[in-house]
């Protein structure tokens, strides 16, 4: 019996390199478009692994590789989700704000390493006072919220939070907005993740031999790692009666966010996945659904080889005989918005009735035992399930649901 949170999504927006809306990535994804770009996106001669990148008119001005390029996207996508959600203005400065980000501020990394290595040569006595670039990045990211509602003459004045919990970050996002609607402290929440293409993430992943040099693909027997993406994407977020009340336009449901830790490593998935259990389990129970209820699952499928064992083993092992649509081979791994985004093309799917196919994949890999989605199929059943797993051992799964009749 399907019972749920009672939250239901009035708004949601997405960019990234399979499309700039809902619609256009599903599109995009279904016929086997592929936004791949050369390396040169980043100044990264020595590491030519190819990106999915956006076009630079997503960037007015210029990418600035820096948290600008970050929160050019957030607003971009937060802009659209609230013309969407058509919110009043008295209701949403009543609104909060939570948001995911890894990448945000992470070019601050580089210009205190870069100031630090001057001090170290003597070229320089830059300190945290006169050099803001060696406050702690955390400071940077705890205003990254505030600093979005602020720029957008929003006037959202309700709470704000930042969440940076590696790639799980755009999925916790929705979670904690969707705790702070069932919780009473807010009717309406603006959520979800953005990252732009940072050095830093590129150069980790590269000496973390995560990387492939040709396009991912996900669960594939062959694949060689991943491909790092960039995007946003938002959603507006309402308890069922506030939008009742103000006669909304429903897109879709929150019905059940889990999250749990593996304790285990600070890169790898525990061997057994027993982290992204607890998460799924958790957002079942709390959207009162069991594993026969789930139409598909959209996986984090980010083409590693470890990843894509412990998630596909899993996934096999909990939802047997649940379609899996891997969507990482038409967006890349982006990062802090991968979980906003995969909820939202998780919705999109269901509003269409279609699972689309997994780029890049061909081959079953016998270690995993099942194939995602080889071509487009029907999404019958009314709830989906979306995961992510992050650095560090986070794992968050939401349930999302097509919005009821």
């Amino acid at each position: 019996m399907q019972h749920g949170s009672g939250v239901v999504v009035t708004g949601m927006a997405c960019l990234c390199a399979a499309g700039d809306t809902p619609a256009a990535v599903l599109d995009g994804l279904q016929n086997g478009r592929r936004g791949l770009v050369a390396a040169s996106v980043l100044d990264s001669r020595a590491l030519p692994y190819p990106f999915f990148g956006l076009d630079e008119k997503y960037f007015p001005g210029g990418r600035k590789h820096s948290a600008q390029d970050t929160l050019t996207l957030a607003r971009a996508v937060c802009r659209s989700a609230l013309a969407e959600a058509a919110l009043p203005q008295h209701l949403l400065r009543e609104a909060g704000v939570v948001l995911g980000t890894t990448a945000g501020s992470a070019s601050h990394f580089l210009e205190a390493y870069a100031a630090s290595r001057e001090d170290a040569a003597g070229q320089s006595t830059a300190d945290s006072a006169s050099c803001p670039c060696l406050a702690p990045c955390a400071d940077r990211d705890d205003y990254f919220s505030a600093n979005l509602a602020l720029e957008m003459d929003v006037d959202a004045r309700g709470p704000r939070l930042t969440v940076t919990d590696a790639c799980t970050s755009g999925a916790d996002a929705i979670g904690l907005a969707m705790d702070l609607i069932t919780s009473g402290q807010c009717q309406c929440v603006l959520c979800g993740g953005a990252d732009a293409l940072s050095l830093v993430p590129h150069t980790g992943f590269a000496r973390l031999m995560i990387y492939s040099d040709q396009p991912c693909r996900p669960f594939d027997r062959d694949r060689k790692g991943l491909n790092l993406g960039e995007g946003a994407a938002a959603l507006v977020l309402e308890s069922a009666e506030h939008a009742r009340r103000r006669n909304a336009n429903v897109l879709g449901l929150v019905l059940g966010y889990g999250n749990a830790s593996d304790a285990h490593h600070f890169t790898a998935p525990h061997p057994e996945g027993r982290g992204l259990a607890s998460a799924i389990r958790s957002a079942l129970r709390q959207a009162g659904l069991a594993a026969a209820d789930i139409a598909f699952v959209n996986a984090h499928g980010t083409s590693t080889l470890e990843n894509d064992r412990v998630e596909g083993r899993l996934l096999r092992t909990m939802l047997p005989g649940v379609p899996v649509w891997a969507s990482k081979g038409g967006t890349g791994h982006t990062l802090g918005a991968a979980g906003a985004l995969e909820a939202v093309l998780t919705l999109e799917a269901l509003r269409c009735g279609t699972v689309p196919a997994s780029p890049g994949f061909s081959s079953v890999d016998p270690e995993i035992g099942f194939a995602p989605t080889q071509s487009p199929l029907p999404a019958v059943l009314p709830c989906a399930l979306s995961t992510s797993l992050g650095f560090g051992g986070g794992n968050a799964a939401l349930v999302m649901g097509r919005a009821r009749p």
